[in-house]
C-alpha cells in the first residue's frame, strides 16, 4: 500500500506544482489538481492489478459493476442520502434553530451542479476508501479490523489540513468516524457492490451542497454549534450523529437482512 502510494505521488507531484504555481483560482486548482490524481489512480490501478495481483480487472473486483442491481442500489443510496439531510434540517428548523429562506434565482442551477459534483466526489471516494484501500486491508486483516481500520483511516485523510484548521473543525471528526463505518456497512449489505455506498455518499453532498450554496437556511443561533454543527458542517454536531447514527441503524439492519437470506 504505501508502495503504491509512493508511485502515485512521484508521478503525480511534478504535474500538479505546475498548475499550483500557475493558476490563482484556488477551486480551479482543487479541481484540475485532484482530477489529474484521481486519472492517475485509475491508471495505476490497471497496472497495479496485472502486475502484483494478476487480475486484469480490479476495479470490477471492488464493487464498480455496470449491472442493473448496482445502478438501483445507487438511485436507493442517493435517494436515501438526500432525504436524511434535508430531514436533519427540516428537525432543526421545527426546533427554531433555523429558518428556511426562498430559493435563488440559481436554484436550478445550483440543483444540477450539486449533482453533477457529488457524484464525482462520491465515486472517486468510494473506489479509493471503499474500493481500493478496504480490498487493501482484506487480504491481511480480519473483518472487524478492517471495518475500524477503514473508517478511521477515511476520517484521518480528510483532515489534512493546517493544524489549526484541523482543531478549529474537530468536532467533526467523529462524524466522519462514523460516517466511514456507514459506508463500509453499506458496501457490505449488498455483497461488495459499491452502488449503494456511491449513491449514499452523493446523496448526502448533494443535499448539503444544495443547503449550503443555495443559501436557503440562516442559523438562529438559539442553541450553540456544538448542536447545530460547528462551523457549519452538520456531522460536526449532536444533531448530526443522531441523523448518522438513525442511517448507521437502517444500514446495519440491512447487513443483517441480508445475511439472514443467505443462512437460510
Amino acid at each position: 500500500m504505501g508502495f503504491f502510494v509512493l508511485t502515485l505521488l512521484v508521478i503525480w507531484l511534478p504535474l500538479a506544482a505546475p498548475i499550483t504555481l500557475l493558476i490563482r483560482d484556488e477551486n480551479l486548482v482543487t479541481i484540475l489538481t485532484m482530477g489529474l490524481l484521481f486519472g492517475e489512480f485509475l491508471i495505476l490501478l490497471q497496472v497495479w492489478g496485472r502486475k502484483v495481483y494478476k487480475t486484469p480487472h480490479l476495479i470490477k473486483s471492488y464493487g464498480l459493476v455496470g449491472t442493473r442491481q448496482n445502478g438501483w442500489d445507487l438511485l436507493t443510496g442517493l435517494g436515501v442520502g438526500l432525504l436524511f439531510t434535508f430531514s436533519l434540517f427540516v428537525v432543526e428548523g421545527i426546533f427554531g434553530w433555523i429558518t428556511f429562506g426562498p430559493p435563488t434565482d440559481q436554484f436550478v442551477r445550483i440543483v444540477l451542479e450539486g449533482l453533477l459534483s457529488a457524484l464525482g466526489i462520491g465515486l472517486a471516494e468510494e473506489l479509493v476508501f471503499r474500493g481500493w484501500l478496504l480490498d487493501e486491508l482484506q487480504r491481511d486483516y480480519s473483518r472487524r479490523t478492517v471495518l475500524w481500520a477503514g473508517a478511521i483511516t477515511f476520517a484521518v485523510l480528510h483532515f489534512l489540513k493546517p493544524l489549526g484548521e484541523i482543531i478549529r473543525t474537530l468536532p467533526g471528526f467523529p462524524g466522519l468516524v462514523l460516517l466511514g463505518l456507514i459506508l463500509i456497512w453499506a458496501k457490505r449489505s449488498r455483497f461488495g457492490r459499491l452502488g449503494l455506498p456511491i449513491g449514499l455518499h452523493a446523496g448526502l453532498v448533494w443535499g448539503y451542497y444544495i443547503i449550503n450554496v443555495g443559501q436557503l437556511v440562516q442559523y438562529s443561533e438559539q442553541v450553540s454549534p456544538w448542536i447545530t454543527g460547528v462551523d457549519g458542517n452538520p456531522i460536526a454536531g449532536v444533531m448530526g450523529l443522531l441523523f448518522l447514527g438513525v442511517l448507521a441503524f437502517w444500514i446495519r439492519q440491512q447487513l443483517h437482512s441480508r445475511r439472514d437470506t443467505v443462512r437460510y
